[in-house]
């Protein structure tokens, strides 16, 4: 079961370098507006992959504890579905922060 919380947690990492890529792309000046259009694309994929997964691990952590709560299940697998759930929670929130930090930023520029 910790391999799982490893999974995510690199499913986490690639996420955060494809979004980095993205960025990167878009600020290149030499980029052409189709691979502009394809990251835009991507970024989105990526983000909405990101927020499906994180909804799919809490309601599995739901699900687990509901069963251990009626006296079934195992308590390792409640546990560390609990903890997966939690992980993800706080990395949902750290990625939310970045980006009403980045909205924010852009909004203080001058035009």
């Amino acid at each position: 079961m910790i391999s799982d919380v490893m999974t995510r947690s690199f499913d986490a990492l690639n996420a955060y370098g494809q979004t980095q890529r993205t960025l990167q792309t878009n600020l290149n000046p030499t980029a052409k507006s189709a691979e502009s259009e394809d990251s835009v694309t991507s970024f989105s994929n990526v983000l909405g992959d990101a927020m499906k997964n994180a909804i799919q691990v809490g309601k599995t952590a739901e699900t687990k504890a509901a069963t251990g709560l009626s006296g079934g299940g195992d308590l390792t697998d409640i546990a560390t579905s609990v903890a997966e759930a939690k992980l993800t929670l706080q990395t949902v929130t750290t990625v939310r922060d970045r980006f009403v930090q980045a909205y924010q930023d852009i909004m203080k520029m001058s035009v």
